[in-house]
Parts: C-alpha cells; sequence; structure tokens
C-alpha cells in the first residue's frame, strides 16, 4: 500500500523548503483546511485583486484558486492575501496538450505548466491543477455504455464497451497513446514540482481520458510519487456514475476538491451544469464518502456565478454540513 504523505511530511524532507521560503514568509504547509472549518471554502479567482480577494472574505470564503501569473506578482498578490487571512491555496493551470504529436504544442504545454508550478510557489499554494489532455477521436460509448477494462501493467485499455469494442478501436488507440504521453510528461515535471514543493493535481474535465475510477487511480499510483495527486471535480463525474463511487475508489489520493453540480435528465442520460445543490449530486453521500476517505481539505466553487456571492457561500455551508 502505498504511503501519501502529507505536505508537511514531504516539504520537511525535501531541498525545495528553502526555495519556496525565499519568495516570501512562511507558507502554510498541509492541504487541510483551515483549523475552524471541516472543509476549507474557496472561489476560483483568475486575477487575485485586494479588493476582489476582501469580498470574498467577506462573503465567508477561506481563500482563492488563481490563475498563472509571473512570481514576482504571485509574491505580491500571496503578501496581500495573508494580511487579509486569505490563502491561495491552488493555481488553474487547467487544459494541457500532452498528447499532442506537434513537437511546438508540447514544448508550450510543458513551459506553460513549469509556469504554473512556480506561481504556485510563490504564491504560497500547494497544488496545481493539471488537465492533461482531451481526446478527440470518434466514435466512442456513450457515458453511461462505457465499461472499461485495461491492463494493469501498461494502464492501455483492453475494453471499452460490454461489446463490439472493435467498432472503438480509434478511440482506445487515442487513449493508450493520451496515456502513455501524458504519464511521460507528468514524470519529467515531478523533479520540478518537488523543488517547487507543489503537488500536480491531475483533474478529469470531459477529456474522455478517464471515465473509471479505478483506471484513474491506476494512472495516479504508475508515477509512485506524492506529488502527483488527483484535483476531484464533483460534478463532472455525474454522468458516468455517482461522484461518491468516485471518492471511495480515489480515496487518499484526493488532494482538492471543486464543487460543482449537474442535472441529470429524467432518463438518468446526459443532462447539464447547475447551480450547486440545484442538480443530481447526493451531497450528503458525498460529504461522507470525502470524510469516510480522510479528506479535510479545500472545498472550491466552480460556476453558479449567477449566484450571489453571499448565496453561493450559503450554500456551501449547507453542503459542508452534509445537508
Amino acid at each position: 500500500m502505498k504511503h501519501y504523505l502529507s505536505r508537511r511530511e514531504f516539504l520537511a524532507n525535501s531541498a525545495c523548503a528553502a526555495a519556496v521560503l525565499a519568495l516570501g514568509s512562511k507558507p502554510k504547509l498541509d492541504f487541510e483546511a483551515p483549523p475552524e472549518r471541516t472543509f476549507g471554502k474557496a472561489l476560483i479567482l483568475k486575477k487575485p485583486t485586494e479588493e476582489m480577494l476582501r469580498k470574498i472574505k467577506d462573503a465567508g470564503f477561506d481563500g482563492v484558486e488563481a490563475g498563472i501569473t509571473g512570481t514576482a506578482e504571485a509574491a505580491k498578490i500571496r503578501k496581500i492575501a495573508e494580511r487579509l487571512d486569505m490563502r491561495i491555496h491552488s493555481v488553474l493551470r487547467g487544459w494541457a496538450r500532452f498528447n499532442s504529436k506537434n513537437p511546438e504544442d508540447l514544448e508550450e504545454t510543458m513551459a506553460s505548466t513549469v509556469r504554473a508550478l512556480h506561481a504556485a510557489a510563490a504564491y504560497g499554494a500547494d497544488a496545481v491543477l493539471l488537465v492533461p489532455c482531451q481526446i478527440k477521436a470518434q466514435p466512442m460509448p456513450e457515458p453511461w455504455e462505457f465499461c472499461i477494462k485495461f491492463d494493469t501493467k501498461t494502464g492501455h485499455l483492453t475494453a471499452v464497451a460490454e461489446k463490439d469494442n472493435d467498432r472503438y478501436r480509434d478511440y482506445i488507440a487515442a487513449h493508450d497513446h493520451a496515456y502513455d504521453s501524458s504519464q511521460a510528461a507528468i514524470r519529467k515535471l515531478i523533479g520540478t514540482a518537488e523543488k517547487m514543493g507543489v503537488v500536480i493535481a491531475v483533474e478529469n474535465v470531459w477529456n474522455n481520458l478517464f471515465v473509471d475510477p479505478h483506471h484513474a487511480a491506476h494512472f495516479i499510483d504508475s508515477f509512485e510519487s506524492p506529488w502527483v495527486r488527483f484535483y476531484f471535480d464533483i460534478g463532472n463525474h455525474v454522468k458516468y456514475s455517482r461522484p461518491q463511487q468516485w471518492i471511495a475508489v480515489l480515496g487518499k489520493r484526493i488532494v482538492k476538491c471543486h464543487v460543482k453540480d449537474f442535472k441529470l435528465n429524467a432518463d438518468g442520460h446526459g443532462g447539464e451544469f447547475v447551480n450547486i445543490r440545484e442538480g443530481s449530486v447526493d451531497w450528503p453521500a458525498v460529504v461522507k464518502a470525502l470524510k469516510d476517505a480522510g479528506y479535510h481539505g479545500w472545498m472550491t466553487i466552480e460556476g453558479s456565478d449567477k449566484l450571489s456571492m453571499a448565496e453561493r457561500s450559503r450554500r456551501l455551508d449547507l453542503i459542508i454540513a452534509g445537508r
């Protein structure tokens, strides 16, 4: 069984600590929520300013997930946030193109990810959200038709549906290439992640790379590194299966959570994203699963932008309370 170190444990054993400390005041060295919270409450704010951080704090949030910026700017924002007793807890790197066959694309996407890791260290953040790539090969099974089987040595798919897998051979080939190329790229980034003291948090965003939690867990485990974990977006997984099922499988691999809701159609197939607590997510079951997995980190709302900041905060409080 793999031991996933806390941020405090693996920073204490890493030479990156001095480099991180040199960027500013002493960072918070764990993934946990603020002491008085069950989970940390956050919003996405790609370009944090003092004015917006104050508004977010006044609405009842503890921090934000920020976008990529230069290290000097990130260090400046970090000081503002700390003065307000707020936290820049994560950086939104977003979509990468590790499966591109264009060398220039790959070079740019690697460089952007390195910039994100440096920005995160300067912000005092402990993770970078990374979507490795997108697979566009067609046809592929409908979300409810997936039945994934894979080779536990290579991670390559052996089946994606119960029947007629030959129909999906192009998708399977594209998926295996995406798996291999993403794995190779992330391996190259682990050294930088360790030096910066920032975890690479892989997210699944309808990119058709991972549609099964066991396969996603296998990918994370393949690195055998505490610097590669999973960023779990609750709403993104509703169309495949119940989010709590994913949480039960991913367990300690989860280092961050996005709070988002998705409303299934009447037949249980397909649907649309909606405001939190207006969709098909069983929030009490999700929160219980997170607690059972030992997760007490950050819950960052993504979307629900038509709701006021205060209303988003209120609804997140209800979710955290298991309601």
